[in-house]
This record gives structure tokens, C-alpha cells and sequence, in this order.
């Protein structure tokens, strides 16, 4: 993808489009025409016999306080952000293990954001946080107007539960930031002209010391305009500290720098390789194949070698993911001695730790639920061999487990309940062939005595864009409203999305992006697919 204009869209705007003047998404005569398109739509939809009745049933469900709290480790705490009907701006909050183990854990209110927008008579929306390392006692809270890209940015003392009036504070713009230390901070923001890329994100990165003004602030890095953006990160792993900047040229493809004194150097990578390290190790994601001293490494692959040897031109490497034709990384975390490493199979998750060891990576086995989509994270990897697993499916509400590496199965914390009846409802997997002789996969949900015969209303989704792949999930909004009264719901892999790693998300990509489209049509004309009419929704 591509934030900069060229030619093909230069065309595409200047050909006689009847709807272009719908680009102004705020304008006047732009909303009276959403709202005049959604009053159709109501009127339609409210006419459907047992309308009134389904839609008490779905808001009982959007408004349900049956959900499962996500938190982040931060030192003793576990933190929160927290939604809910009588707080429609949320808490951002935290608790102790001990009690979140609990039903109805015992919540320590940090910020409450409506009470904020009352007294500031502000719109603010929650845009997230960066906590210091290693003290954990300073954040530095991100808020925007209404939702909107641009955010302020305030630090916040989470001792006292307020704001630091005289601390790293910035007005609103599209700001990237990151602690160095306790009085110095990495950041990227609009400092007039020449300071944002065409894109609208920073360009320069800056080295912001307490008590200066931004404006005095040291110039630690600068791109280009033409860069999509230019954001520093630091990252504190088993102890070692590295600080990184990174130079964005296009949406997938970047330049890494690594601080080493008051320098910052270079690191060797194909452009759309990402870097990630664990302890004094670099792994390097592949996202296109790699030669290395007449050596092919596949796209889609993990390498790992010693961070400074790597820097001192060393290429002895260890291939701890392998990709395959079928299978994909789909994500890693660390735990204190482990790297836990998340793969899919056939769009299945399957999980092992590797540990390092003597210049060794010794695999071991994670046993994990037999459900349709796995996640698992480290609690805190410079403590424990905690790690943090949520499970669901279709049919089956998500479960919270926690668990330690080593031992064999983890303990469930929490569960959903389940919002529609299932017994009579079961999963299945297909594939279809595409125009090009491509298989691809897909879910299938519906009645277990479904009869193949052409009348079975069906709604299918795919997505394929950006690499993301589709999962298997627990909607209790299609589960209530679909699959309890006969529909069929088909989930399909289609390329351009993450599911077979790099190569399946290329392959659908510019050029080939026709492919998406062609994916799908197969799908809908299979027998498995017993449909007489599909309602579609991808990009």
C-alpha cells in the first residue's frame, strides 16, 4: 500500500466519477446523504417480521458487562482499559494478580475519561500509553478529540493519579513517542513546516530532555517527506536496553537504525524484513526470500544470530520458524527463558517454546485447548514463565488461561458465557480451487443435519488485505441473529491476507489484487456452500 498519490489514482480522480464529491466525509450535504442512505435502510430492515424482538436480544448482548478484561503487567500491576454502558469513554484502571484471579476483581481507578472530558469539556478518546521502564510509575497517555488520528499527549504521574503539568505535554497532532529514561524522551510531532512527511506523521525524530521546549530539543534522526513516517522505539529485554529508530518508506518496507553511543547505526535487512530480539539476540522475519553467502533463507522464515555479532558482520544463523507452503508464524512473545512462538497449520494455531541455550534453541511442545484460534503472550519476561492464553471459536465463548511454560496445562482464569444455543450447530473446514488452481480454505458454521439443497440463506466473509488472517472467532451477534435460525456463516482464507505467511499476502497484492476477488467465486458455487443468496463483505 502505498500513502503517496500516483499515477493510476491521478486517473482514477480525474475521471467522471458521480459520487466524488462523498470524499468530503464531513460535510454537510456528504452526512444528509448518509443519513437519508441509513433512514432507507432502517425503514427496510424494521419492516422484517421479529425485528423488534431481535434487536432487544442484540443490544442485551452489546451491552452485556460479560467480558473478559485484557491487562498488561507493569511492574506490580495489572492494567486495564475498561468500557462499558455508564462509562462510554472508559477507566483506565489496574489491579493486582491476586485479585483479578477473582470473579469480580477489586479495580483501582487511574483515569476516568468522562469525568476528564466533563471537567475539560472535551470529546476525549482513548488513544493508549507508554509506561516508563524500569520504575513503572510514569506513563505518558495519549488522548484524541472525537477519535481523530491526531492525539495531545500528557505525562501522568500513576503514583498520584494525575497529570504532571510541567512534564513531557504536546498539543494535538500526529505525535509518535517513547521513553529513554526517566527525563528524556524519543519523539516525532508537528513542529512546523518540514517536520511531517507528506504522509502527515513526523519525519524528524527528536530527543526531548526534561524542563527543555520541544522546540530546543535535539535532532536524533531525519527522513524524508516522501517516507510514510520516522518513529524511534526502545525496547528493555531480560535487562539489556536497545534503542531503535525506524524509517518507514513505504507501508511494508523500512530502514532500522540501532543507537550504539551517541551513533546510530545501520542494520543489514531485505527492506521489508522486521527485526525483533530476545536477550542479546536479533530475529530477523523474512518477509521475502533472503540469499545470504549463496544460502536461500524462505519468506515467511525466523533467523536468529547474536545482536552484536550481527552488527560486527557475523551471518552464522539459526532458523528457528521455517516456513512452508501451508503454514505460517503468526506471532512470538517472551516469557523470562522462553520464546514462545505461535504458528499457523492449515489456518490452525499450533504453539512451541524455544529456550536458548548455548548458543542452542531447544524446542519443547505448549499444550493448548483444542479450539479454533489460540493467542498466547508472556506476562512479564523479566520475572516469570507466566504467559497469558485466550481460546475460542465459533461455537465455543473465549477463555482466559494462565499458564507456565514447563508445565503441562494452564489454569483457566476466566470465561465468557455462551450467548446462543450451539448444540445443534458444528464446524467444518473446505477448501475450494480458484480461477488460477489455488486452494483456498475456508470455515463453514451451520445446522449438523444441514441439507445440501441450495435454500440454506449463508453469508460469507473474507477479507484478504494487509496480511491479516481470519480465525476462527465467537460472534454471539451472529450466533443470535444468524445461526440460531438456519443461516450458515463461511469464513473464507482468501489471499492477500496472512493465513500462509508472506507469499499468500504478495500474491494478491497491486497488480494481482484481482486474485481476492477471484478467490471468493468458487466458494460461493460449492456444494458445501448451500446458498441461494450470499451476502459478501471484503476488500
Amino acid at each position: 500500500m502505498s500513502l503517496t498519490p500516483s499515477r493510476h489514482n491521478a486517473e482514477i480522480i480525474a475521471a467522471d466519477d458521480p459520487y466524488l464529491w462523498l470524499e468530503e466525509v464531513e460535510g454537510d450535504r456528504q452526512l444528509a446523504w448518509v443519513r437519508e442512505q441509513n433512514a432507507a435502510s432502517a425503514r427496510e430492515l424494521e419492516t422484517v417480521p421479529g425485528f423488534a424482538k431481535l434487536r432487544e436480544r442484540l443490544l442485551s448482548i452489546f451491552e452485556s458487562r460479560e467480558r473478559i478484561p485484557d491487562v498488561t503487567k507493569h511492574g506490580a500491576y495489572y492494567y486495564n482499559y475498561w468500557r462499558d454502558g455508564q462509562h462510554s469513554r472508559g477507566l483506565w484502571r489496574r489491579t493486582t494478580l491476586e485479585e483479578y484471579r477473582k470473579a469480580k476483581p477489586a479495580w483501582e481507578i487511574i483515569l476516568d475519561l468522562d469525568q476528564l472530558g466533563a471537567t475539560e469539556k472535551e470529546n476525549w478518546v482513548w488513544k493508549g500509553s507508554d509506561i516508563l521502564r524500569p520504575s513503572h510509575d510514569r506513563a505518558l497517555i495519549f488522548l484524541s478529540r472525537g477519535g481523530a488520528d491526531a492525539a495531545v499527549m500528557r505525562e501522568f504521574d500513576l503514583n498520584s493519579a494525575r497529570f504532571v503539568s510541567d512534564g513531557f505535554n504536546l498539543p494535538e497532532a500526529k505525535s509518535r513517542a517513547a521513553w529513554r529514561n526517566r527525563d528524556s524522551i524519543y519523539v516525532g510531532t508537528d513542529i512546523g513546516a518540514g517536520s511531517l512527511t507528506r504522509s502527515g506523521y513526523p519525519r524528524v525524530v527528536k530527543e526531548w530532555r526534561r524542563g527543555a521546549a520541544i522546540e530546543a530539543a535535539e535532532t536524533a534522526f531525519e527522513g524524508t517527506a516522501d517516507d510514510v513516517s520516522v518513529t524511534a522505539s526502545v525496547v528493555h529485554d531480560h535487562g539489556l536496553v536497545y534503542e531503535f529508530i525506524s524509517r518507514a518508506t513505504t507501508f511494508f518496507t523500512s530502514d532500522l537504525f540501532v543507537r550504539r553511543g551517541d551513533e546510530w547505526v545501520k542494520i543489514d535487512k531485505p527492506a521489508d524484513a522486521r527485526v525483533e530480539t530476545f536477550t542479546d539476540q536479533i530475529l530477523l522475519r523474512l518477509r521475502s526470500d533472503w540469499t545470504v553467502d549463496d544460502k536461500i533463507y524462505r519468506a515467511g522464515s525466523m533467523l536468529a544470530e547474536n545482536f552484536n555479532a550481527y552488527l560486527r558482520g557475523d551471518r552464522q544463523f539459526t532458523v528457528i520458524y521455517k516456513s512452508s507452503e501451508r503454514s505460517a508464524l503468526a506471532s512470538t512473545s517472551a516469557t523470562k527463558n522462553y520464546l514462545i512462538v505461535n504458528e499457523l497449520d492449515n489456518v490452525r494455531n499450533k504453539i512451541f517454546a524455544l529456550k536458548h541455550d548455548n548458543d542452542q534453541w531447544i524446542r519443547s511442545e505448549v499444550t493448548i485447548p483444542p479450539f479454533g484460534s489460540v493467542r498466547m503472550r508472556g506476562v512479564d519476561a523479566d520475572d516469570t514463565d507466566d504467559y497469558f492464553m485466550t481460546a475460542n471459536d465459533f461455537l465455543t465463548p473465549s477463555s482466559l488461561y494462565l499458564g507456565t511454560v514447563g508445565q503441562e496445562r494452564p489454569a483457566k482464569l476466566k470465561n465468557l458465557p455462551a450467548f446462543f444455543t450451539a448444540d445443534d450447530l458444528e464446524i467444518s473446514q473446505h477448501e475450494a480451487t480458484s480461477k488460477d488452481g489455488t486452494k483456498i480454505p475456508y470455515f463453514q458454521v451451520g445446522k449438523k443435519d444441514l441439507a445440501l439443497n441450495g435454500k440454506n440463506p449463508t453469508l460469507l466473509y473474507g477479507y484478504g488485505g494487509f496480511a491479516v488472517s481470519q480465525l476462527p472467532f465467537y460472534s454471539a451477534s451472529i450466533g443470535a441473529a444468524w445461526l440460531e435460525r438456519g443461516g450458515v456463516f463461511v469464513l473464507a482464507n482468501i489471499r492477500g491476507g496472512g493465513e500462509f505467511g508472506p507469499t499468500w499476502h504478495y500474491a494478491a497484492r497491486q497488480e494481482n489484487r484481482q486474485r481476492a476477488y477471484d478467490d471468493r467465486r468458487p466458494i460461493s458455487a460449492l456444494k458445501e456452500v448451500p446458498t441461494e443468496v450470499c451476502w459478501l463483505a471484503w476488500r
